[in-house]
């Protein structure tokens, strides 16, 4: 039998890294296409834009996973705002025609989408599920959209699509986790703004293990919300990092300072204070399980020595 094949588009980042160390151990030889790209057969060269050689390595793959994306850990300038939707919509149509001109085409393409596609959600009101969920407004919410039709309208009849709307992924390696636990250990571990935004969340683990389990479901289509089932407003998660970190300082850390320190650092307040509310209605109901349900067992987990 031969060795089921996963191509991971956009692959030398955070998630990409994790999905590799992942699978390669349950028999899977993981290629990354990447701009950057590494030595040896598992790395392909390609630009997110253009068909190349990349192609053939599509060729009876067992799965694509799309991780492509430029980060939007900047300011959003005109300039940002074109570069992150083009990144994410370019890389999604060449896939599109990289997979209609396989011979055998991947069995199933996971492409990323993400979680801020849903509005602002305050307060109590419930969180968005897949089927009931409100697409909300701003650029966040335009990129996500694009990001989703550019991978609806590739045609792929012999290939299952599936747009992962993930979360914030927490990883003690990448991401937002550790520039946020440093933060606290230095005192900034308080509430950000008023603390009552929600935050929905992923442990990096059960990221890797959702991926696989929509990879062997068979029926397994359209949008998924991946998230842990109990988001928790902004401020019981900077509790949770205060009680396992233990800071001999805390220091305020009212909205006009954060969005200084965002000027500053180039970045957007966006991603601090948007109320991000939602649950995993179709992981649930398909019948996966988290390994890490609550974000005390994952802030726990990652903080371990």
């Amino acid at each position: 039998m031969p060795q089921p094949k996963l191509v991971i588009a956009g692959g030398n980042g955070f998630l990409g890294q994790h999905l590799a160390r992942y699978f390669e151990p349950l028999g899977f030889r993981v290629v990354v296409l990447a701009r950057g790209a590494g030595a040896g057969p598992d790395y392909a060269r390609w630009d997110g834009r253009t068909l190349g050689p990349w192609v053939a390595e599509l060729e009876g793959a067992a799965a694509l996973v799309n991780l492509a994306g430029r980060t939007v850990d900047c300011r959003y300038t005109a300039a940002n705002k074109r570069a992150i939707i083009a990144s994410r919509t370019e890389s999604t149509r060449v896939l599109g025609a990289a997979v209609a001109a396989c011979a055998v085409p991947p069995r199933v393409w996971l492409n990323s989408s993400t979680a801020t596609i849903y509005a602002d959600t305050p307060g109590e009101l419930p969180a968005n599920t897949e089927a009931a969920g409100i697409i909300g407004e701003g650029f966040s919410v335009e990129v996500a959209r694009a990001w989703e039709e550019a991978f609806a309208a590739c045609p792929a009849p012999a290939t299952r699509k599936v747009a992962l709307r993930t979360a914030i992924v927490l990883g003690r390696d990448g991401g937002a986790f550790p520039v946020m636990a440093r933060l606290a250990r230095w005192g900034l571990g308080s509430p950000q703004g008023n603390g009552r935004q929600w935050m929905s969340w992923l442990h990096i683990t059960d990221f890797c293990r959702a991926v696989q389990f929509l990879l062997n479901e068979p029926t397994a289509a359209g949008a998924f919300n991946l998230c842990a089932p109990q988001p928790l407003p902004n401020r019981d998660f900077m509790a949770l990092l205060r009680q396992e970190l233990r800071p001999w300082l805390q220091l305020p850390q009212p909205e006009w300072l954060l969005e200084v320190g965002a000027f500053v650092l180039r970045t957007e307040t966006e991603l601090i204070f948007k109320s991000r509310k939602v649950y995993p209605q179709r992981m649930l109901e398909s019948g996966f399980t988290f390994g890490f349900p609550t974000c005390e067992m994952a802030v726990r987990d990652l903080l371990r020595a």
